[in-house]
């Protein structure tokens, strides 16, 4: 079974609270949080000696040694157990200890050693809401459920410009693929030497400005047609094999591009590294860090009218530099729809409020070490239509054949640039692939989950309108809802990081920003 320790060091002689664990009726530990510079050792000792001072026949909520005082909750056959000072005080500790048996059953569902086990890290964090820089906060059972439920959009960040760059890198692959094999079937009804081509690079064909079709398959190559050309010689073939799938595609797209090959992407026309710069990339990052995260949930009806909208927003700090843990952090707010912020319980509101600066209520404390904390969130709720970064209009018409369906965007929020944008659209099960009409940037039909797919790499101020047009059997209903999804490096509400200073002197401090504006539900109804 894993045991976790976890250890954050302050000056001794003004704590009051030493650890927080929970361990079993013999004293061993199942997950432990300690504020102070304790060893291992020193922990585990301890709490082994828990057990035993409680066989006095006496009860109580506490017990005391020369040197500590241990304040327990039974939890049916496992221990909360807040290890202290003598000189604390005792209701005060009660209290504490109270609110860290409440958190306990939010995360485990029985209260078991493997279930606690299982949760560790979820109540370290949780414990961390509780005490921060090793002094007790004045929090409640719903703020520590809100603080640490705040997701991370990382992962999806990097899924949605991973499965770009796959399918860019496949379509790639199948139009080069379709190349050669018409060069080598022209070569031969010519009765001439199939040319060789080195790469993508070297190929004296070029590529239209026709959208790309990406389709589940790749194409299989025809058998060439008889013809009176030279016999060509037997043997292991290196030309390049139609078919494959997966990892060979990758491999060999990744190949060409370490020999120094430059790839056309499809129908952009543009280099994989200027499509990469609008793409969000690896950040650089100086001592203190700061993130400005920002996601949106939106829902429209289909024939006009903005249901809900609701932006969060969160600027989150790390520092690596105990040097630099002392600091205060300028913001810039050029937002004018109205939005909500609320500041950490440990900042200083009135500081913010008058100077938009963020530092802490003691200005002798620092920052914690080598951990996200965030410092500021924000809210934004509308249905002001104006408000809309990306407004969708899906009009889907009966023909005598099934349905024309025109679909169109408009980005309203010219300051914004949107990478990775998909458009998906339900489509009838069972009745083929829909015909595509008019089209600004790519597709894909993905018969197996019944969507067609409306892929833009970049939609700004230089893009900012497009349309789709295609047709397919079915009823205008069948095509909602329309879902959408994007990536920004640019935030919506403009809240920015200005400069960060040194609490003493005003000393300017090197830090570096991250900025990032996600969908986590954008649907037309």
């Amino acid at each position: 079974m894993l045991d976790c320790f976890f250890f954050f060091s302050l000056p001794h002689s003004r704590q009051v609270l030493l650890a927080a664990a929970v361990c079993t009726k013999a004293g061993k530990a199942i997950v432990s949080r300690q504020f102070v510079e304790m060893t291992r050792t020193r922990v585990e000792g301890l709490l082994a000696a828990f057990p035993k001072l409680m066989n006095t026949g006496k009860q109580h909520t506490f017990v005391e040694t020369e040197s500590v005082r241990y304040v327990y909750q039974p939890l049916e056959k496992l221990y909360m157990v807040l290890i202290t000072t003598k000189n604390s005080n005792i209701l005060e500790d009660l209290e504490t200890l109270r609110l860290f048996s409440r958190v306990i059953p939010e995360y485990c569902r029985v209260l078991e050693e493997s279930e606690i086990s299982e949760h560790c890290f979820d109540l370290i964090f949780a414990f961390d809401e509780i005490v921060a820089l090793g002094y007790r906060e004045n929090v409640n059972l719903a703020q520590i459920r809100t603080f640490t439920e705040m997701d991370s959009h990382e992962e999806k960040v990097f899924r949605a410009v991973r499965e770009t760059q796959e399918r860019e890198a496949k379509a790639e692959m199948r139009r080069k693929a379709k190349e050669l094999q018409q060069a080598r079937r022209d070569a031969e009804r010519a009765g001439k030497k199939t040319p060789g081509f080195g790469g993508f690079g070297s190929s004296g064909i070029s590529s239209g400005n026709s959208a790309a079709v990406i389709q589940d398959t790749l194409i299989e190559p025809e058998k060439p047609k008889p013809a009176p050309a030279p016999v060509r010689p037997s043997g292991p073939s290196k030309a390049l094999k139609l078919g494959a799938r997966g990892k060979e595609v990758d491999d060999f797209v990744d190949k060409l591009k370490s020999e120094g090959e430059n790839i056309i992407m499809p129908s952009t026309g543009k280099r994989p590294s200027e499509v990469s710069k609008a793409l969000p990339a690896p950040v650089n990052t100086e001592s203190v860090h700061l993130r400005v995260e920002e996601k949106i949930t939106l829902t429209c009806g289909r024939d006009g009218g903005l249901q809900n909208m609701e932006i969060l927003g969160m600027v989150t700090l790390r520092v690596a530099d105990d040097k630099n843990g002392r600091i205060r952090i300028a913001l810039n707010n050029n937002d004018k729809r109205g939005v909500q912020l609320q500041t950490h319980p440990n900042v200083d509101k009135k500081l913010f409020t008058s100077e938009a600066v963020i530092g802490l209520k003691n200005p002798d404390k620092s920052f914690p070490l080598n951990s996200d904390v965030g410092v500021l969130k924000w809210r934004l709720q509308t249905t002001d239509e104006s408000l809309i970064p990306l407004t969708i209009n899906c009009w889907p018409s009966e023909s005598g054949t099934g349905c024309d369906v025109n679909i169109e965007y408009e980005l309203q929020e010219d300051s914004l640039e949107l990478n990775d944008v998909v458009i998906t659209i339900p489509i009838p099960s069972g009745v083929g692939a829909p015909v595509i009409g008019d089209l600004d940037g790519e597709y894909r039909h993905d018969s197996r989950r019944n969507v067609l797919e409306w892929c833009l790499p970049v939609v700004d101020v230089k893009n900012k309108t497009g349309s789709l047009e295609f047709s397919i059997a079915g009823q205008p209903n069948d095509f909602f809802p329309v879902t959408v999804s994007f990536v920004s490096k640019s935030n919506y509400c403009d809240i920015q990081v200005l400069k960060v200073t040194q609490v003493e002197g005003d000393t300017p401090v090197r830090f570096s920003t991250e900025t990032s504006f996600v969908v986590d539900k954008y649907e037309i109804l």
